[in-house]
């Protein structure tokens, strides 16, 4: 059994991990941190867990990796930056579910995080952990930078135009809508059930954060410098992230082209599903699991193509691609654990 621990166990993504790993048959969790819970018993905290984990939270120190083979880092942003460099000093290895070693640049990270990155050395180990795109990078990485859930649907639903000269590289408008459970467990005024329910809001608008790592890994992809314009949007639901991408064609292309290219390039992807065409993605058929479903469209008289990608966000958009992350790292099936169908209904 590979020993396992998450710190930051009791957020969202924390509380997830856990679910997923208690019933994962090749992993053991041997530690769960938490600030605010220390010293409580899991089950106590969080009901949902009773007879399923018999533990109880403990403060994070730097000896929190000590009795792990692998260690989920699900902390605030730039709160990990500059624990992994200790935790990576024995046979651990970590998943950072935060943003700081997403950006491969430190000058792209503080313009977007308005912090230095003071870890420029362990911040050239970072794997980005999409395995659709960097499958064999993280079966050796040390470190994996796991992405955010808007750039994971964002990203695979462009993934495969841009390698083609099908499109206008610098028509992107990708506008996505998450659900409350994407802002954190910590009380906002802005999630709270008053202001957020029977409401859609943008926000973000030119500035989200995101921005930046979409860029980064379409760029890579591209061969060249490629700026989306990118529209979050927070919608009255607990999880559940869907974007609809919009890019121009430069060519006449039909949607049955679209269709055959899409299946062949994800053909061998175990969570990625590509609908038939009509079909648009829906949050509903992915909540609770670590698929990603894409809905293909061609507006012929506008000459765009128009891509629908659902995602539960914090499953693929957080937990569940962590735990993919670690069954690669791990040299066994990546499905492992994860492959349970959606709950709808």
């Amino acid at each position: 059994m590979v020993k396992v621990g998450i710190a930051g166990a009791s957020g969202y993504t924390g509380l997830e991990l856990i679910r997923l790993l208690v019933k994962h048959p090749e992993a053991q969790i041997t530690a769960l941190t938490s600030e605010t819970y220390q010293g409580q018993r899991v089950a106590d905290v969080f009901p949902s867990l009773a007879g399923s984990i018999d533990r109880d939270f403990s403060s994070l120190d730097p000896s929190a990796a000590e009795d792990c083979d692998i260690l989920f880092l699900a902390l605030p942003h730039t709160t990990a930056m500059n624990l992994v460099p200790g935790f990576l000093k024995g046979n651990c290895r970590v998943i950072d579910l935060s943003a700081d070693f997403r950006l491969k640049s430190p000058q792209v990270f503080e313009t977007w995080y308005s912090v230095p990155h003071n870890q420029r050395e362990t911040l050239s180990q970072a794997v980005y952990g999409l395995p659709e795109l960097h499958r064999e990078q993280i079966r050796k990485a040390r470190l994996i930078a796991n992405p955010g859930c808007y750039p994971t649907s964002v990203i695979l639903a462009l993934a495969p135009l841009m390698t083609t000269d099908w499109v206008d590289l610098g028509s992107i408008v990708a506008d996505s809508k998450s659900g409350v459970s994407g802002a954190g467990r910590k009380p906002s005024l802005t999630t709270q059930f008053a202001e957020c329910n029977e409401a859609v809001s943008a926000y973000g608008l030119a500035t989200h954060r995101h921005t930046p790592e979409i860029e980064q890994e379409i760029s890579t992809l591209a061969g060249r410098e490629v700026c989306i314009t990118f529209s979050p949007h927070l919608m009255p639901m607990t999880r559940g992230l869907l974007s609809t991408v919009y890019i121009n064609l430069v060519r006449d292309l039909t949607l049955g082209e679209l269709d055959r290219y899409y299946r062949e390039i994800y053909k061998n992807e175990p969570f990625v599903r590509i609908l038939n065409p009509g079909a648009f993605a829906n949050t509903h058929y992915v909540a609770h699991s670590n698929y990603c479903d894409i809905g293909l469209q061609i507006d012929v008289r506008n000459r765009r193509i128009i891509l629908t990608s659902a995602i539960d966000n914090l499953v693929k958009g957080a937990a569940g691609q962590a735990v993919q992350n670690m069954n690669l790292m791990l040299g066994i099936d990546e499905t492992t654990g994860l492959d349970s169908p959606g709950l709808f209904p």
